[in-house]
């Protein structure tokens, strides 16, 4: 129920169910770099951060602090930089070069070359209940095949369905479609419960599942990097 990764180096790697390169067998989940399917457009989302490799669009993110993004670890390649506070990935907002990265399981943080002044989101200290409802956000494609990225972030309403692990063997939260799913290029992206974030775009299989690193598992390390 992996979501392939959103980048080339990294996808190669994994056989998953959302990548930013081709999919493959849906029953082996593999680092995602989804595009919501479904869903509706965001117009506003000054916490969001895209992600770019060597100034090539890759993944989604968000903003923890002023001088930190949360993305997925595999992201991460090459030079890194962000667009922080635009719906729209490719202008608008402000932009950032990457500084630093660091990684646990399939979460990455990223530390930025001087502070942005934005919201913020917060971190949830635990995972969100089975059956509940949660949002995602991202820049993915929005169809299964022969789509592109959404130019403007979208959202869409997954159910909790239990646990299972991330890309890298952290634990992540499982979930299914409710009137969307992660596809290519969400990789990275957030998922909310209650106002806090709960987890980061990992795997999916471009139809119905995906798998979400959780926040929570990996809060301590978090707070240990960035202070957040």
């Amino acid at each position: 129920m992996r979501i392939r990764s959103l980048v080339a180096a990294v996808s190669a790697a994994f056989v998953g169910m959302i990548g930013l390169s081709a999919p493959a067998a849906a029953s082996e989940p593999a680092p995602v770099a989804p595009y919501i399917i479904g869903g509706s457009l965001v117009s506003s989302a000054p916490w969001a951060a895209a992600v770019f490799s060597n100034g090539s669009f890759t993944c989604s993110g968000s903003v923890i602090s002023a001088e930190w993004v949360l993305t997925a670890r595999h992201c991460v390649s090459g030079t890194m930089s962000v667009r922080i506070g635009s719906v729209y990935y490719a202008s608008g907002g402000t932009t950032r070069t990457v500084s630093a990265t660091y990684s646990r399981y399939d979460l990455a943080l990223m530390r930025l070359s001087s502070p942005v002044s934005t919201s913020y989101v917060s971190l949830a200290t635990a995972n969100p209940p089975t059956g509940s409802t949660n949002t995602i956000y991202g820049w993915g494609m929005t169809c299964y095949s022969g789509c592109s990225a959404s130019p403007q972030m979208k959202t869409a309403s997954v159910q909790v369905t239990g646990l299972t692990t991330d890309a890298y063997g952290g634990q992540a939260i499982r979930s299914s479609r409710i009137n969307g799913n992660a596809w290519r290029g969400d990789s990275g992206g957030p998922q909310f419960y209650n106002g806090r974030q709960v987890g980061v775009a990992s795997t999916a299989d471009g139809r119905t599942i995906q798998n979400y690193g959780s926040v929570a598992y990996n809060r301590a390390w978090i707070t240990s990097v960035s202070g957040v």
